[in-house]
C-alpha cells in the first residue's frame, strides 16, 4: 500500500477508536424542556386513541384495524411464526405530525398453544427478566408490587458501533379487560446513562445531560387469547436526541434502528421463553 494511502487509513482508524472510546463525552446532549413538551404531547394523543381501541375486543389489536386483505395475510405470517412489525406516527388535529425525536412502533407475535395465564405470569416475572431478554437486559428486579401494579428496575445494554449502559426505572400497570383480554401500560421514570459501566469507577451522567441515547420509553402491551394460542403485541414510543453533523454514523444507529430491533427482540424473546415453560410443562 502507498504511504500516503496507507497513513490516511490509519489516520481514519485512529480517529474512529478514538472517538468510540470517549463518545459519551463528545457527544453528550441535553434533554429540553421543549422537547420533553412536545413528548409528552405525542404520548397524550397517543394514549387517547390506545384507550378506545382497548375498549373493543373488535379494535383491540393493531393488526385487527387493518384492512380485511391485509389483516388475514399478517395473522396467517403470525401464526407461521413471523413477527409482524410496523412503524407508526401519531398527528394532532389538525393532521400536522409533532416536530420531535420520537420513535414510535408496533409489533406483534403468536404464542401457539399457550394461555393468557402463561404469558401473564412470565411478562410479570421480573425478577428473572435478564433471563429471558439478555443480553439487552442486563439486569433486572421488581421493586415494589401492589396487586396489578409494579415497580421495576432494568439495567439495559445496547451495542451499535458503541455500547450505551443505561439504569432504568419503570412503572407498569396490568387491566383486565376479560378473561381473554389483558393490557398493560408501562411508563418509565427515570433513564441514567451509566459511565465505565462494569469499572470500579462507574457512576450514573446527570439524568437528562447525556448521550441522549434513550431519554424516555413508554410501552403499551396487549394480550389475546384466540386461535389456540396467545397474541402479544406491543406498542413502543421512545425518545432520544438527534443525529449531531459528522456524527451519523455514531449516533444514527441508535436513534434509527436500536429501537425497532429492540421491540423485534422482546417479542422474539417473549414468544421463545413462553414456549420453552410450555415443552417443560408438557414433560411433566
Amino acid at each position: 500500500m502507498p504511504r500516503p494511502l496507507f497513513m490516511s487509513v490509519l489516520l481514519i482508524l485512529f480517529t474512529v477508536g478514538l472517538v468510540t472510546a470517549q463518545a459519551p463525552d463528545i457527544v453528550s446532549a441535553e434533554l429540553k424542556p421543549d422537547t420533553l413538551k412536545a413528548f409528552s404531547r405525542y404520548v397524550s394523543l397517543t394514549e387517547a386513541r390506545i384507550e378506545k381501541d382497548a375498549a373493543d375486543p373488535k379494535t383491540f389489536l393493531y393488526v385487527d384495524r387493518l384492512p380485511e386483505s391485509r389483516r388475514s395475510k399478517v395473522l396467517a405470517e403470525l401464526k407461521g411464526g413471523k413477527i409482524f412489525m410496523e412503524r407508526l406516527e401519531t398527528r394532532d388535529a389538525s393532521g400536522e405530525t409533532i416536530e420531535a425525536l420520537i420513535h414510535h412502533w408496533v409489533g406483534d407475535v403468536f404464542i401457539p398453544g399457550g394461555s393468557l395465564r402463561q404469558v401473564l405470569d412470565l411478562v410479570e416475572d421480573y425478577n428473572h427478566h435478564a433471563d429471558i431478554y439478555k443480553p439487552e437486559v442486563a439486569r433486572s428486579r421488581l421493586v415494589r408490587r401492589d396487586g396489578n401494579d409494579f415497580r421495576i428496575f432494568y439495567r439495559l445494554v445496547k451495542r451499535k458501533v458503541i455500547t450505551v449502559t443505561l439504569n432504568t426505572e419503570h412503572d407498569v400497570r396490568y387491566t383486565r379487560v376479560d378473561d381473554s383480554h389483558w393490557f398493560s401500560r408501562s411508563v418509565s421514570t427515570r433513564i441514567a446513562e451509566v459511565a465505565d459501566a462494569g469499572k470500579p469507577g462507574e457512576h450514573e451522567k446527570p439524568v437528562g445531560h447525556d448521550g441522549g441515547f434513550l431519554w424516555r420509553l413508554n410501552s403499551y402491551w396487549r394480550f389475546v387469547e384466540r386461535d389456540g394460542g396467545v397474541y402479544v403485541e406491543c406498542e413502543s414510543i421512545s425518545l432520544t436526541r438527534d443525529i449531531p453533523t459528522g456524527l451519523g454514523w455514531l449516533i444514527g444507529p441508535f436513534v434509527t434502528s436500536i429501537p425497532r430491533e429492540s421491540l423485534e427482540h422482546t417479542l422474539g424473546s417473549t414468544r421463545s421463553a413462553v414456549l420453552a415453560r410450555i415443552a417443560v410443562a408438557r414433560k411433566r
